[in-house]
């Protein structure tokens, strides 16, 4: 699948729309490609917003794309940069203690060493868990 295009300069509300679609679509690396453009060319005050919308939609890609450890340590950090200021999420009218709730929860299932069977653990699924990652009130 073709990415995203890179550098785009959108408004936030248009970035949250924009990851959003993509998120529902299943497509949890092109919502990444979005935020990032986002925490490059907004302000200093919402770098962490960005930064961390970015992590957990690429800890999302990493944990389906068989990387649980990887997917799930970028998950946690990117929980843990939403968690440490809540304002310019709220500013944005995102569920960041929401957000925060969902990638721990999913980190903790993508790092378990086994599964319920005794074998490694499941991939996860991306286009099951994308659109549980909202932004905002559903």
């Amino acid at each position: 699948m073709p990415r995203q295009p890179e550098g785009v300069v959108r408004p936030p509300a248009e970035s949250l729309r924009e990851a959003q679609r993509l998120l529902d679509a299943g497509m949890p690396f092109h919502a990444h490609e979005v935020f990032e453009d986002a925490w490059k060319s907004g302000p200093a005050s919402e770098r962490d917003l960005w930064q961390g919308l970015a992590q957990l939609a690429v800890g999302l890609t990493h944990a389906a794309r068989g990387n649980t450890a990887g997917g799930a340590r970028l998950l946690r950090r990117g929980a843990d940069r939403l968690a440490g200021d809540t304002a310019a999420a709220a500013a944005h009218g995102v569920d960041a203690v929401g957000l925060v709730a969902w990638a721990r929860e999913l980190a903790e299932r993508a790092s378990g060493s086994v599964d319920a069977a005794g074998g490694p653990p499941p991939v996860v699924d991306a286009a099951a868990e994308a659109p549980r990652l909202r932004l905002g009130p559903a």
